[in-house]
């Protein structure tokens, strides 16, 4: 982060430079933004304060799945906001059992508890298979291990980054939580290795965003399944990110033909009207809890499960996940013509592409500077690597016009070393 902020945002326009300087003063700066104020949006569009369109080929981390304002989604807010927003779940509301139906049955489970944050239903599943492994396995209160995989992410609770390999998430936030084991990101053989009497759970990025959209190894699904099968243990699939249509599948266990005994979800679910997230799967685990053991004032709200109901309603008909499907094979088509030409690597699946800048050329974030010169949103990760995620309404155009763009700005960069 920049030191001196004055200095950085001196090229931009009064109203631009003026909005963020308001930021600056009164936002704690746990954020490094581009220097971009976003005022509306329309699909994979967005408009910032003086007027221009910049194209979205971030999607809020995979929480704009289905675009800005689709008409769909805003309507079942707009509807639910002239009839009631919370009521807790010390009582009931009509617009929750419908939404937990439809959910359970998208993703053919048993069981739904709700959320809010993508971090919440993380927590909420650790909970949930430690509970399960005192009540039901038997492991005594206290000694319950959950197996994690390096590089991991899964939000910046206490709890969470106890066991992040991210020295910026940790440094300074202890003392840590235990009762995690950490063994290398696709490798099952150290899964297996590392099941003990007392483990409950292994909890896993399908593909694994923040690191950079890591693919593991096709196997690696598939054996981590069998093994947790086989040793009776949760396996618990992190598919904030990856789910609902971002893979080109509802889930990307559907791409690896698993079913994992829980799912997490948030950030789409929500259609990025409203913070949404759930852990769903096996009735036999979700229902170890019992009333006062564990809830949320906003969880399950009516405005909420509104608007959840209404994406998975989009799901339901296949069109997002096909369109994903289609559009990120000529993405990652794309892409790759770029490597060599100032890529070193490119990663992905459905609309979802992690890319590697030649560090020689640039860092991840000047690229993304330039490409926000240019009229595209990106986000780096990592130093030199970029995370694409645009809508999965995004016109085919305007992502060869965002590749484009791209090849121009690694063609500039590669004239000037």
């Amino acid at each position: 982060m920049s030191d001196d902020r004055g200095t950085e945002h001196a090229h931009l326009d009064d109203r631009t430079a003026t909005a963020i300087a308001l930021e600056d003063a009164r936002l704690a700066h746990n954020y490094h933004p581009l220097p971009v104020v976003v005022e509306s949006g329309s699909g994979a569009w967005v408009t910032d304060i003086t007027g221009r369109r910049f194209l979205d080929c971030l999607a809020a981390y995979s929480a704009v799945n289905f675009g800005h304002g689709h008409p769909d989604l805003v309507a079942a807010a707009r509807d639910q906001l002239e009839r009631i927003t919370l009521t807790s779940r010390a009582f009931h509301n009509d617009r929750l059992g419908p939404f937990a139906e439809a959910l359970a049955a998208l993703a053919g489970v048993e069981m739904v508890l709700p959320m809010n944050t993508g971090a919440e239903a993380v927590e909420t599943a650790i909970k949930l298979a430690r509970l399960w492994g005192h009540r039901v396995k038997g492991i005594a209160d206290g000694e319950a291990e959950v197996i994690v995989m390096s590089e991991n992410f899964h939000g910046r609770t206490t709890t969470i980054i106890s066991f992040s390999s991210d020295a910026a998430a940790r440094d300074g936030f202890g003392p840590f939580t235990p009762g995690f084991v950490t063994v290398p990101y696709g490798d099952a053989d150290a899964v297996a290795d590392a099941i003990t009497e007392r483990t409950v759970a292994v909890l896993v990025e399908p593909i694994q965003g923040e690191a950079g959209i890591i693919v593991p190894p096709a196997e690696f699904l598939p054996n981590l399944r069998r093994i947790t099968h086989e040793r009776d243990v949760l396996l618990i699939a992190d598919e904030i990110q990856s789910g609902l249509g971002r893979t080109g599948a509802t889930f990307q266990c559907d791409n690896a033909g698993i079913i994992p005994d829980l799912y997490v979800l948030g950030k789409a679910l929500g259609g990025g009207i409203v913070p949404v997230s759930a852990v769903i799967g096996r009735a036999d685990v979700i229902g170890v809890v019992r009333p006062g053991e564990h809830g949320s004032t906003f969880g399950g709200n009516p405005l909420a499960a509104a608007v959840g109901l209404a994406v998975v309603e989009l799901l339901e008909t296949g069109e997002m996940q096909r369109r994903s499907r289609e559009l990120g094979t000529h993405l990652l088509h794309r892409l790759n013509e770029l490597v060599g030409h100032g890529l070193l690597a490119v990663r992905g699946v459905g609309l979802w592409a992690g890319i590697d800048i030649d560090p020689q050329l640039a860092t991840g974030r000047e690229v993304c500077e330039a490409l926000l010169e240019r009229g595209v949103l990106a986000k780096d990760t990592h130093g030199s690597t970029i995370r694409l995620a645009p809508p999965i309404v995004i016109e085919r155009d305007d992502l060869d016009w965002a590749v484009d763009q791209l090849a121009d700005v690694l063609e500039a960069f590669a004239s000037r070393s």
